[in-house]
């Protein structure tokens, strides 16, 4: 499936994708269909990633592009030429109770990604088949490896869910205006200039380019605070800075999987980031 029309001359992921899927396929000797959602991602992934940005908050794509495209846009593309199931690479897992079907996590608890699939509808995952749900991702890399398949020391993929990894500020620059901004630390001190506040997310570490400060521990810095309006971000020293952490949070947006009623405040835990630990928490709903 291809869904990021690249530019004349631009390298797209989705080509080499395809080059790597047909081999695959030929090897398995098993069909290979090609459709493109490039409108569909556009139009309800990218513009609201867009938003996001601009609004100053951190959106993930990949959520939006699982929920949109790849258990929406896809699936029904699936269902159409004859497909009973989609089969996806997802480490997640499903459980089927009483004619109900939910999300679990996966074997491999550092390669989970039921983080990416929480807005995917239980009607979706019905659908839904996850074969690498009890396997561990050096066991799939010698299933491929032991079937002799092209892609068994394919690395991992990262960045921006179908677009590849390509340079976030380079990237957005395309699409919205960045300018450069004032970086303060926690006592209001200007200790330098960052490349556009949107680029930037709390708790952020890397790509800060501070240097050594005169008066300053050798500690590294990380974002505490932005203001997007301002054109502004602060930063703070040590991973133990109080100003990193916080005793709460507030969602909107609630998106359930399963038509279920809950009853709260509720004790569960909550992950606020791929590959973050859950931590135990309380649900409270606000009138």
């Amino acid at each position: 499936m291809q869904n990021w029309q690249s530019e004349p001359g631009e390298e797209c992921s989705s080509v080499i994708d395809f080059s790597d899927a047909s081999d695959v396929c030929d090897r398995l000797n098993i069909p290979l269909h090609k459709a493109n959602f490039s409108d569909e991602y556009w139009d309800r992934v990218f513009e609201d990633f867009l938003k996001e940005h601009k609004a100053g908050r951190t959106p993930n794509p990949d959520i939006l592009c699982n929920r949109e495209i790849k258990f929406k846009s896809f699936l029904n593309y699936a269902l159409s030429i004859g497909a009973d199931f989609i089969a996806t690479g997802h480490y997640a897992a499903l459980k089927n109770v009483n004619d109900r079907t939910y999300l679990c996590r996966a074997k491999d608890n550092e390669k989970d990604q039921t983080y990416f699939l929480h807005e995917v509808k239980e009607d979706e995952f019905k659908k839904c088949l996850f074969p690498l749900s009890n396997l561990y991702k050096h066991e799939v890399r010698k299933i491929a490896e032991d079937i002799n398949l092209s892609v068994s020391k394919k690395k991992d993929s990262v960045g921006i869910c179908f677009v590849g990894e390509k340079n976030l500020k380079d990237f957005l620059g395309r699409f919205m205006n960045l300018e450069k901004g004032p970086i303060y630390d926690e006592y209001g001190n200007q200790i330098g200039t960052h490349n556009g506040a949107t680029l930037y997310t709390k708790g952020q570490r890397q790509g800060l380019s501070i240097g050594g400060v005169k008066g300053k521990e050798d500690l590294p810095w990380y974002v505490f605070d932005k203001n997007v309006k301002n054109n502004h971000i602060y930063v703070c020293q040590g991973i133990d800075n109080e100003l990193l952490f916080s005793d709460e949070l507030e969602c909107n947006k609630i998106s359930w999987i399963n038509d279920v009623e809950y009853s709260f405040p509720k004790n569960c835990s909550v992950q606020v980031r791929h590959q973050h630990t859950p931590i135990d928490c309380k649900i409270e709903i606000n009138k």
